[in-house]
């Protein structure tokens, strides 16, 4: 038995040519259906390769390319010696073309993708790893919030390269062309002045959460509510994760000082102590913005709890003097004998008795208040 195949159709609005060709069912099957997945792989590669290339325009570009030259930034379509490569967010195959390329271990190039990867140095044979936490904003119940994510450099004697999970500001004044004395060739000075665009937005952020803290504060000071000691405790929160990312970027620099791969140039002397002062004092707003938020919420959650005390001292005494006319009333109730009764005989027994509990009750709450219970 022959089976002649001119056209498979897969999903209803797949399909692909197959060239003429006769097989024998009954003596191999499976090579029948190897041969049509392999057909259908082939055409559906040379699809996605023809798509990726019209549906530029309009979608999220995951590697850009720039490079130098007569003293502007330029974008490029083909890597170059001295460029620079910027990937944001890349796919596991975009991966694996880079680090067969360019001869770049897999594992370091996914390690800025990871939000919990720490921020380091490492050194290989061909090129050098620098992870570090730059700050971004994400949106929650349409507020913006901050915290960071891992940045990583990796240095190669031709070219540098950056991954990130996303588009961030410390990267888009290079790629606009807005940041002075930058040159996609002078990767030294490019590091530092990565690190040192890093530090400032730091500090940018760290001004932003004390302006939203000092608004916070004036919202609590008219009445205190759930809603403002929530935000509080976020931009707390922000506050953490500045102070622990940017120690991790100072043991960074550290260890950048120290590291030969990396080759040091005098005229960059000045940038990188610049950038060493800026993170030091990122590092010490932080932990005084920090510092005034966690004495900020403890004093307002000390005049909350005593808001609540004087509610229930007042509560307690309106307790009190309401029991006074109860009780009277209560022993008024009982099925006893009226002519054992105070005022049981009399037509005005039950207005005398009304105002004698209301005079008890005007004599207990002037008591409790000398003795400023209320």
């Amino acid at each position: 038995m022959y089976f002649l195949m001119y056209e498979i159709q897969i999903f209803s609005n797949c399909k692909f040519p197959v060239n003429e060709k006769s097989y024998e069912l009954t003596k191999n099957r499976s090579q029948l259906i190897m041969y049509t997945v392999f057909l259908y792989m082939r055409d559906f590669q040379t699809r996605w390769s023809e798509w990726k290339k019209e549906s530029g325009k309009g979608k999220r570009i995951v590697i850009r390319m720039f490079r130098t030259s007569e003293g502007a930034i330029h974008e490029i379509q083909e890597p170059q010696d001295g460029c620079w490569i910027a990937l944001t967010n890349p796919t596991a195959t975009e991966i694996f073309e880079i680090s067969e390329q360019f001869q770049i271990e897999v594992d370091d190039l996914r390690a800025p993708l990871d939000e919990e990867e720490r921020s380091r140095i490492e050194v290989e044979d061909d090129y050098t790893l620098i992870l570090v936490d730059v700050p971004m904003i994400e949106e929650r119940n349409d507020k913006d919030w901050y915290g960071t994510i891992p940045l990583g450099i990796i240095v190669t004697d031709k070219m540098i390269f950056t991954i990130c999970l996303e588009d961030t500001q410390v990267l888009t004044r290079f790629m606009e062309g807005r940041v002075r004395n930058f040159f996609t060739y002078m990767k030294t000075r490019f590091i530092l002045q990565i690190l040192y665009r890093n530090a400032s937005m730091y500090l940018r952020y760290l001004r932003i959460i004390d302006k939203k803290s000092e608004q916070v504060e004036e919202k609590l000071h008219l009445s205190p509510r759930n809603q403002e000691l929530i935000e509080l405790l976020e931009l707390e929160k922000s506050l953490v994760y500045f102070t622990t990312s940017l120690r991790s970027n100072e043991a960074v620099l550290e260890k950048l000082i120290k590291v030969e791969s990396i080759k040091k140039y005098p005229e960059d002397t000045e940038l990188l102590e610049d950038v060493i002062i800026e993170n030091t004092q990122a590092i010490e707003m932080a932990n005084i913005y920090s510092g005034i938020l966690r004495s900020m919420m403890d004093a307002f959650a000390s005049v909350i709890s005593n808001n609540l005390n004087d509610v229930m001292k007042i509560l307690s005494v309106i307790t009190i003097v309401m029991s006074i006319p109860t009780i009277i009333f209560s022993a008024y109730g009982m099925n006893l004998n009226a002519a054992g009764m105070p005022f049981s005989g009399t037509q005005w027994g039950f207005l005398i008795v009304i105002l004698i509990s209301i005079a008890l009750s005007v004599i207990a709450a002037i008591v409790l208040s000398k003795k400023k219970y209320f």
